[in-house]
């Protein structure tokens, strides 16, 4: 089968799981033996694999469309000058500014992206397609968030394959756009919802969410867990939690404010404050910090001062997956405690494919994902309090540690992998 995957890098520079999630999906097919085509979009993405994009230009390029949305007669510029401007390396700075991958302030370019054609880069949509039909006609084309919905329609008449969406946590960015446009770039999605031949949500959760806002029949989408590869992880669960290595709570995610880190910063500080747990630590890691970010984790580190409790707190900037492997074989449990949830959530599979329980909030997709791995605990979101009650749980009970972990582990082992995603995946390419 050939298959065209489309997808939008985030700059590479923190923790994104849709980018996991195709990369890896990008090679399980291919090992199967099936030829992909990956098209990057926008900005470098962040991948555990080198190479996958092949030979692909970027297109889209984050500079370029930024310009033609900002002033009328950049889209006249000469041809060599916008290829300049899709350069990796500058693109690459652009990933580094804190705007480049916040929705606020971006509505007007959210809005023409969706109306495809219609919209303010026709051109470069024309330049893709075009590439694409050189390069043979595919069996389908996959399209990796319904934020690219105004491509579909042009990608199938000229390339004659049908066109698979799939969605996770496109609300995100939707709903932090700025007046008037959350509404005018729902009502687009809407409008275009024809233009795709099949959906695929990455939970039940986000199929029903999805759903409800915008009125796409129930019936038309499939349902496929994102999967990771395990190998590596190590098995840790399968035996005692060292009583001697200090209590270690984790974070595995884009540092921000918006998933929850403050929350769990000011839980663990409660926890701290209990001499029962006095040589408590705390670990983040999600990647480089820039702009509001950066000075965001500069408050807590202010915080954390002023209780003299920042020498056991580290903020990690890596995200390879070596990294990432040894960052959770150090952790006893980990917690993403974002309060409005998430359509999936990547870092509970890799937290229990190394054995590590996870504490989450009863919002989004968690409490689906938590109960199908047996993995962890929900809690019921509202105050660092609450959090810091569901952490002490496991915190004071290494038994329970070790079997949840092992739980977790197993269900990644037995339902989550990269393998299992790539299969189901090809099941949706041919309803």
């Amino acid at each position: 089968m050939k298959i065209v995957m489309i997808v939008p890098g985030s700059g590479g520079t923190f923790y994104c799981e849709n980018c996991l999630r195709d990369t890896a999906l990008i090679q399980a097919l291919r090992r199967r033996g099936h030829d992909v085509v990956m098209v990057p979009m926008y900005l470098p993405f962040f991948t555990d694999e080198p190479g996958v994009a092949g030979e692909s230009p970027v297109f889209f390029g984050g500079i370029n469309v930024y310009l033609q949305e900002k002033c009328a007669l950049f889209r006249y510029a000469p041809v060599w000058l916008k290829r300049w401007l899709d350069a990796p390396w500058l693109l690459g700075r652009l990933a580094r500014r804190s705007g480049s991958t916040r929705a606020y302030g971006m509505g007007r370019m959210t809005l023409s992206m969706l109306q495809g054609m219609e919209g303010h880069h026709a051109a470069e949509l024309e330049r893709m397609v075009e590439w694409l039909a050189r390069e043979g006609k595919p069996d389908v084309v996959q399209i990796s968030t319904a934020l690219l919905i105004g491509l579909a329609r042009r990608l199938r008449e000229r390339l004659g394959a049908p066109v698979v969406c799939l969605l996770q946590d496109e609300d995100t960015w939707l709903d932090a756009l700025d007046d008037p446009y959350k509404d005018l770039c729902w009502n687009a999605i809407r409008d275009r919802l024809k233009d795709v031949d099949g959906w695929v949500a990455v939970s039940q959760y986000y199929a029903d969410f999805f759903a409800r806002r915008t009125g796409l029949a129930d019936k038309a989408l499939s349902v496929v867990y994102p999967g990771i590869d395990p190998s590596g992880y190590g098995e840790r669960a399968d035996v005692p939690v060292d009583p001697v290595r200090p209590l270690t709570i984790g974070y595995l995610s884009k540092m921000t404010e918006s998933l929850g880190l403050g929350v769990l910063v000011e839980a663990f500080m409660l926890l701290k404050a209990n001499p029962r747990f006095k040589d408590l630590r705390l670990r983040a890691m999600g990647g480089l910090l820039g702009g509001e970010d950066t000075a965001f984790v500069g408050r807590l580190k202010a915080q954390l001062a002023a209780q003299g409790m920042l020498n056991d707190v580290e903020f990690r900037p890596e995200l390879d997956r070596a990294s990432r492997i040894e960052f959770l074989r150090t952790l006893t449990v980990l917690s993403v405690p974002a309060p409005d949830g998430a359509a999936f959530g990547t870092f509970l599979l890799e937290s229990m494919a190394a054995g590590v329980p996870v504490v989450q909030p009863k919002s989004g997709a968690f409490p689906e994902i938590i109960e199908a791995t047996g993995g962890g605990l929900c809690y019921t979101p509202g105050t660092p309090a609450g959090l810091a009650e569901a952490l002490e749980q496991l915190l004071g009970d290494p038994d329970r540690v070790a079997e949840l972990g092992q739980r977790g582990r197993l269900a990644v082992l037995a339902q989550f992998t990269v393998e299992q995603m790539a299969e189901k995946m090809i099941k949706a390419y041919r309803p």
